[in-house]
């Protein structure tokens, strides 16, 4: 008895390790009423700032990641402020402790709070495949335009663009439930209407592997029922 416990803990330190080094969920840093949610998926992030209070958005890019210890590298993906970024390689440093996250993701060196982990369901980078018109699913195929949603445990963002041109349609995001086939958004931003903040909205919702099905009525009361894929 007295070699096995040396042998467990030998076998578990490992494990925590690891895990204090995935940086996959949402993180938020705030300097008075304007906040910045990053979104970790495993492969995709974004990073978004905004003003819940004063009803305003700031800014939002995101692209792919990988992440090699502490380092990181991305490309960018979409800006809502300078297409010209669009394809742009860049590195970053992100090591987390205690559950705060320490990166110079923008500017200098920043402490981020954790808000989530990534688990849940609905974790992960969509891409939206299908759309009911007339009673008829019709189904899209995602090329260098497309919609996106990123997702962590209790973090939602979408993004309309486009990776070849670098365009930004429009994007909006804030916090989410899923419980019970019910999917509910409360908006934190929402650039193309401002009024929208601070709403929230109730969808079915149901997952099948890789796929799933949302339906309900938009913020403007217009019956929606779509299809997302989710991306590795």
């Amino acid at each position: 008895m007295k070699n096995i416990l040396p042998l467990i803990l030998i076998m578990i330190l490992p494990v925590a390790v690891i895990a204090q080094r995935n940086i996959a969920g949402a993180w938020q840093y705030k300097a008075g009423t304007i906040e910045t949610v990053l979104i970790f998926a495993p492969s995709y992030f974004s990073v978004t700032t905004f003003d819940i209070p004063n009803k305003k958005f700031i800014h939002t890019w995101g692209g792919r990641y990988s992440k090699q210890d502490n380092n990181v590298s991305a490309v960018i993906e979409f800006n809502s402020l300078d297409k010209a970024q669009v394809g742009r390689k860049i590195n970053f440093n992100a090591a987390i402790n205690n559950n705060v996250l320490a990166s110079n993701i923008i500017n200098d060196h920043k402490e981020w709070k954790q808000i989530d982990d990534n688990t849940g369901a609905l974790a992960g980078l969509w891409v939206i495949t299908g759309r009911e018109q007339n009673g008829v699913m019709n189904k899209m195929t995602p090329g260098e335009r497309k919609t996106i949603k990123i997702l962590s445990g209790t973090r939602f963002q979408w993004a309309a663009i486009n990776t070849a041109t670098g365009d930004f349609f429009g994007t909006g995001g804030g916090n989410y439930s899923f419980q019970n086939g019910i999917y509910t958004e409360n908006i934190e931003f929402f650039p193309r209407d401002s009024t929208r903040v601070g709403m929230g909205l109730s969808f079915n919702g149901s997952v099948n592997g890789d796929e799933w099905d949302h339906s309900g009525k938009s913020s403007k009361g217009d019956p929606v029922h779509e299809i997302w894929t989710r991306l590795p």
